[in-house]
């Protein structure tokens, strides 16, 4: 019988369970210290005897928190904040692909932000173009401001968000929701939600009322429920089949389908519309953990439960029927204006100047659109390896006004998504006008490729020393990394941050290649560093540093050689010029929780500043360190 061999399954499933039932809680512990969260929720499937012991040993899910990174002297505060560890997990490993570096091409001069750790949050900062003082990085302040933050609720799900950014004088929070987030995600997205009721009606059964009053006589039954039973039981009396069952509605259009001047003005608009102003004390209060204390861990507590009551509050919703009026209700979305035209980074001079006319716009979307040699934009924006036909549906634009009526109500949202991009030198491929943020790819550092990882420097000898004309040094974040190439090891340095006034090389430029296994021929130029101190070189590697070429787009390259010397230092040297580049690595986490906060742009400006800017859109902020007024030329 059926019944007899389920129970007899499940009674085998529960004798070779037993032994790990009887284990004590401990081992339990240390047995998911070595699983991943998957693999623990496949064991609780087991039976229901596992299934009982895995939701409720919160040692098991204590384990799997920290396995996933974040301080274990936290957990047990972070805790108090949901329903348990098991809910802690989820939260933690939902949220977990975020953490790392993601990039923006413009402005030129570096559009980093990092995600790290908050207070049962993650919390997106942005690092700002800048220069160092005498002491470089070991003494000065890193200059920050905040992105967005990703608070979990009490059943841990990472829905709570807040966008941050200036509104005039004001610094405010902008509430919104988390849409998906994809384990693999290598592009964060900003778009506008466009939601139903959060309680909609249940669906009409008036279609089954046809063929039960077909059965009835002119008078109505006085017991209701002969009807019904009759018209579901007898089925030989039935003289017309059931009618067809109703097609769900077809899934709103994504936020991607609309052309970038509304994607622009619908952000904007629920932006300001949503915007809240958060108390003085409240915006003083640290986004994440600077020191271990209990002082500082209490106002990260508190903040989180103010922040949370104002969401709930607040939510960030917003009637689609106020928008519509104000971003128009034609079926043919506007030509954007000058300042919303987005310039691909490889174009050409002329070609940046043809774009600020509605001519040179059209022109050149026709260009992109038809002309494409071995790709074209898919429905994501992003560049697709599969071409786009001209009759498909997906290349067109979908009016604002059909998006806005898919839902009751509209808010900012975030989504973490992957796509397939293309990388040159460790810089991704990225397109101009999504709201996105593109995934930096850290290689882990391992023997024979000790190097990988993000390094920080400055140019000139002794390294972090001021000179007599200039105070300060600009900041440079390069992104090392290995690559093969006709059977050879390169070591490839991308600038990814610059922290002059007026940039000199674009993002994702090669600031160096060097060729692993050559050894460089040329000693280094100095004997002694800033301290008197002899320079012991360990290693050495010969290549091409960048040097200006054609153009701002396509520099040249001269020889030059890498220099390993003590306390892990790394010095670029131009063979001809003798300039230098000297390098350290970083802790980018570390250097933001000693680093100093700076006010943030607009909100949607400050996720992804889409403006091509070859200076520092940063440079009005008030901070201790000045920016040079004029390029500089190190080579």
């Amino acid at each position: 019988m059926p019944g007899e061999t389920m129970a007899a399954d499940e009674a085998k499933a529960d004798c070779g369970s037993s032994l790990l039932l009887g284990l004590p809680e401990d081992v339990l512990e240390l047995i998911s210290g070595l699983l991943q969260p998957r693999d623990l929720c496949s064991l609780a499937l087991c039976c229901r005897g596992l299934r009982a012991a895995v939701a409720a040993s919160e040692k098991a899910w204590l384990a799997q928190c920290r396995r996933l990174g974040p301080p274990p002297d936290l957990l047990p505060r972070w805790r108090s904040g949901v329903r348990s560890y098991g809910a802690l997990c989820r939260f933690l490993s939902s949220v977990s692909p975020l953490l790392g570096i993601w990039v923006h091409q413009n402005p030129e001069l570096g559009n980093v932000v990092c995600v790290i750790w908050g207070f049962l949050s993650v919390a997106a900062c942005r690092v700002i173009p800048q220069e160092l003082g005498p002491l470089g990085l070991d003494a000065g302040p890193l200059l920050w401001a905040p992105v967005f933050e990703i608070f979990a609720d009490f059943d841990g799900a990472p829905s709570l968000l807040f966008v941050h950014g200036r509104d005039l004088a004001d610094e405010c929070l902008f509430p919104g929701a988390v849409r998906s987030l994809d384990p693999a995600a290598n592009v964060l997205l900003l778009e506008v939600d466009a939601r139903p009721s959060v309680n909609p009606s249940p669906p009409s059964k008036s279609h089954l009322l046809p063929q039960c009053r077909s059965f009835s006589t002119d008078s109505e039954p006085k017991d209701p429920t002969f009807t019904s039973n009759f018209c579901r039981s007898d089925t030989t009396v039935a003289s017309r089949p059931s009618p067809p069952p109703v097609p769900p509605p077809p899934p709103p259009p994504p936020f991607s389908r609309l052309a970038f001047g509304d994607r622009r003005r619908l952000l904007d608009l629920v932006a300001g519309r949503v915007r809240l102003k958060v108390p003085q004390d409240l915006a003083a209060a640290p986004l994440f953990p600077c020191s271990p204390t209990h002082d500082d861990i209490a106002i990260l507590a508190d903040r989180r439960l103010s922040l949370i009551q104002m969401h709930k509050l607040n939510g960030g919703r917003m009637d689609p029927k106020v928008a519509e009026p104000t971003l128009g209700s034609s079926e043919h979305s506007r030509i954007p204006s000058s300042d919303e035209i987005p310039c691909s980074r490889s174009s050409t001079t002329g070609r940046r100047r043809n774009l600020f006319s509605v001519a040179g716009y059209v022109k050149d979307g026709l260009k992109q659109f038809m002309g494409r040699s071995s790709s074209s934009l898919n429905a994501s924006g992003l560049i697709s390896s599969k071409r786009v036909s001209l009759g498909s549906g997906e290349s067109k634009h979908v009016p604002v006004h059909e998006f806005l009526r898919t839902g009751d109500t509209i808010r900012l949202s975030l989504r973490a998504a992957y796509m397939r991009l293309t990388t040159y030198r460790a810089w991704p491929n990225m397109h101009d006008n999504r709201f996105a943020l593109y995934k930096l790819p850290l290689q882990a550092p391992e023997a024979g490729r000790e190097y990988a990882g993000l390094w920080g420097g400055t140019f000139g000898w002794p390294p972090g020393r001021p000179s007599e004309d200039k105070p300060g040094k600009a900041l440079f974040f390069l992104l090392l990394s290995y690559e093969e190439a006709e059977g050879q090891l390169l070591l490839i340095a991308t600038k990814i941050l610059e922290g002059t006034h007026y940039v000199l090389h674009p993002n994702g430029s090669a600031m160096f290649t060097v060729k692993v296994d050559e050894p460089a021929t040329e000693p280094f130029p100095w004997e002694t560093d800033g301290d008197s101190i002899h320079v012991e070189v360990k290693h050495t590697c010969s290549g091409e540093g960048i040097a200006n070429g054609y153009g701002f787009r396509y520099p040249g390259s001269k020889p030059g050689s890498l220099y390993v010397i003590q306390h892990g230092l790394l010095a670029f040297v131009w063979s001809e010029s003798k300039a230098v580049l000297t390098l350290q690595r970083l802790d980018l986490e570390e250097l933001l929780k000693k680093g100093e906060r700076v006010p943030s742009l607009p909100p949607i400006d400050n996720f992804a500043y889409l403006t091509k800017s070859y200076s520092n859109v940063f440079a009005g902020f008030p901070t201790n360190s000045s920016c040079s007024t004029s390029p500089r030329k190190y080579h």
